[in-house]
């Protein structure tokens, strides 16, 4: 009978390390866990994304300069796939998959994208200079973070459900 060097699926980042990396965007560290380093890759992918995307939608930008920043988010977009792809693999190759399990509908790759998208922008928010008031700029800043939050708390929900085996994550 082989033997199995798959880790047991409490090797899955904690919700809070997911936050740490995606705030640590700019120092890769080789000996952190693949899974932390790729989502940091991510939420880098996002806010560079985020910026190329105001800078099209500037209402001076040449149409030009319009569809350089398109090609921009094109290879942006390239590199997120292929971080979404180095999570799922390292999940196929390290976490035991049960059978019976119900089957999660995206890829933790997938998921942990989400959480950096939606991290930027909360980020994003409490950095906004808008010309909006006050109250409406709070307001748009509570609503970044409650859905950070919700999709933390899913992600803590998903990697407990992996763990104790009631749930298993789709493996391409």
């Amino acid at each position: 009978m082989p033997i199995d060097h798959r880790l047991d699926a409490a090797q899955l980042p904690t919700p809070s390390a997911l936050l740490r990396a995606f705030l640590h965007t700019h120092h890769p560290d080789p000996t952190r866990h693949q899974v932390l380093d790729a989502a940091s890759g991510l939420a880098s992918c996002h806010d560079r994304r985020r910026r190329i995307l105001e800078q099209a939608r500037d209402p001076a930008a040449s149409s030009s300069g319009v569809a350089a920043c398109g090609r921009l988010v094109d290879a942006i977009d390239d590199d997120r796939g292929a971080l979404i792809a180095r999570i799922d693999d390292w999940v196929a190759t390290h976490v035991e998959h049960r059978d019976g399990a119900s089957l999660h509908t995206e890829t933790l790759g997938a998921v942990i994208d989400r959480m950096a998208a939606k991290w930027i922008a909360a980020q994003q928010a409490l950095a906004a200079q808008t010309t909006t008031t006050p109250r409406q700029r709070e307001a748009r800043t509570h609503l970044q973070w409650c859905r950070l939050a919700e999709l933390t708390d899913g992600y803590r929900d998903l990697i407990t459900d992996v763990t104790e085996h009631r749930r298993r994550l789709p493996v391409w």
